[in-house]
């Protein structure tokens, strides 16, 4: 029988079926072949108990991975929702780029989410809609208080393995327990302080997406929670190769003067003269100069907005 590792938890690996979980070691071969099964893993299986509850068996085959990211160690990843509220918290920008940029790095689609839509004008989300679609993103607004607009979020989930990922406090738990009635996450309380969420997420676990509760799980769909951040150090990128990750820069650089040109203090920079037509974000521009200083001083930075 073929399956999905969905937990793994002290030597043990739970594998959803479609229909069924079951509790399951892995065979010894695995430890002798230097491989280790991970969440996301598609396996074959043995069932060795169909009483027990949880039923039992044994992983007895790795199918093949397409991908297998190290934080969070999870393989068979499809696409990032990046989870970010449009106020309380305010959302950091220059945070959202750098999660733009580590999903770029491991050839992840991103698709963006703004929680608390109800808080927002129309005038707010236009602006971030025009910025991120401009650089590729789907942009997507929803709010716990409207529940219609979770139809757009399911049908983009729906047949795919999605990591979540974004600041603590923007509503990744709210959404979970939305999505995955049988999750029964601890939904953090903001801090009213510092506006920032306490981190629920204790440990990688695939979570299948119920449709309309009861268990009506939609095929073969998945979500993947991981910690939040309060910051994001992006370091494995030479400054000057940086505006790659910035693809509305793409069409401009041909007409900038130098070849090379990164956009920063070079005269007759087609990107610059863009930015001033206000062809590209001011946001998004202001976020890719502090990022280009950190890379080429190469110090990390925290918390900015």
């Amino acid at each position: 029988m073929k399956g999905k590792i969905i937990k793994s938890i002290a030597g043990f690996y739970e594998v959803h079926t479609g229909d069924c979980v079951y509790r399951c070691r892995a065979k010894g071969i695995f430890r002798a072949l230097g491989k280790k099964p991970l969440v996301g893993d598609d396996v074959e299986i043995d069932i060795t108990d169909t009483v027990s509850v949880p039923k039992e068996g044994n992983v007895r085959a790795l199918l093949p991975r397409k991908n297998e990211l190290v934080r969070p160690n999870v393989a068979n990843v499809d696409q990032a929702l990046l989870i970010f509220a449009i106020t309380h918290p305010a959302p950091s920008y220059n945070m959202l780029d750098r999660f733009l940029i580590t999903m770029q790095e491991r050839a992840l689609d991103a698709v963006l989410c703004f929680t608390k839509k109800d808080l927002a004008t129309q005038e707010e989300m236009q602006e971030l809609r025009e910025t991120y679609e401009a650089c590729g993103c789907r942009v997507l607004f929803i709010s716990s208080f409207m529940p219609e607009s979770l139809g757009e979020v399911q049908a983009v989930l729906a047949g795919k393995t999605t990591v979540l990922t974004g600041p603590s406090g923007a509503g990744k738990s709210t959404l979970i327990n939305t999505l995955c009635p049988d999750a029964n996450m601890q939904t953090g309380e903001l801090s009213r302080k510092i506006h920032r969420g306490k981190n629920t997420t204790r440990h990688v676990e695939l979570l299948a997406v119920d449709e309309r509760g009861g268990g009506d799980w939609l095929p073969d769909t998945y979500l993947v929670d991981t910690p939040g951040f309060t910051s994001l150090w992006v370091q494995d990128i030479e400054p000057d190769q940086l505006h790659y990750y910035y693809p509305e820069f793409e069409k401009y650089e041909p007409a900038c003067r130098f070849n090379g040109c990164v956009h920063i203090n070079e005269p007759d920079c087609a990107v610059k003269a863009a930015l001033g037509r206000g062809e590209i974000s001011r946001i998004r521009y202001r976020n890719y100069c502090e990022i280009y200083e950190d890379l080429r001083t190469r110090k990390p930075v925290y918390g900015r907005k």
